[in-house]
């Protein structure tokens, strides 16, 4: 499976920036799998920020519910990232992320930066 992210940049407080990832492989038309995007602020972890489920399901980290959202394309194995109102705590490098629900293996793309400024 690879993973390929587009997007991210700079962008002022209040602003929004989208980030796109399509995966590829031939396994993913025999498997099924959530695709999401972590990030990774300097001097933190990891986390969680978004990911939806082939059928549509979402979930969001608290920080960014009600600011961002993420939208899935079965048939293009893409998945992506709006952020909307963005804050310079949302400063981070963004991961792509794909979960394979049976073999419970993580993929993950080459990360972008995103740079929020106040």
């Amino acid at each position: 499976v690879q993973l390929q992210a587009s997007g991210g940049g700079l962008a002022q407080a209040g602003g929004s920036l989208r980030l796109s990832c399509a995966a590829s492989g031939t396994i993913l038309r025999f498997r099924t799998y959530l695709m999401g995007w972590y990030r990774q602020a300097p001097g933190k972890q990891r986390e969680l920020v978004a990911r939806v489920s082939a059928g549509g399901l979402t979930n969001f980290a608290d920080s960014v519910a009600g600011r961002f959202t993420i939208s899935r394309d079965n048939a293009k194995n893409t998945a992506d990232l709006q952020m909307n109102s963005l804050k310079p705590e949302d400063t981070a490098i963004y991961y792509c992320n794909l979960h394979l629900s049976a073999d419970d293996t993580d993929y993950w793309g080459k990360g972008t930066q995103v740079t929020v400024s106040s």
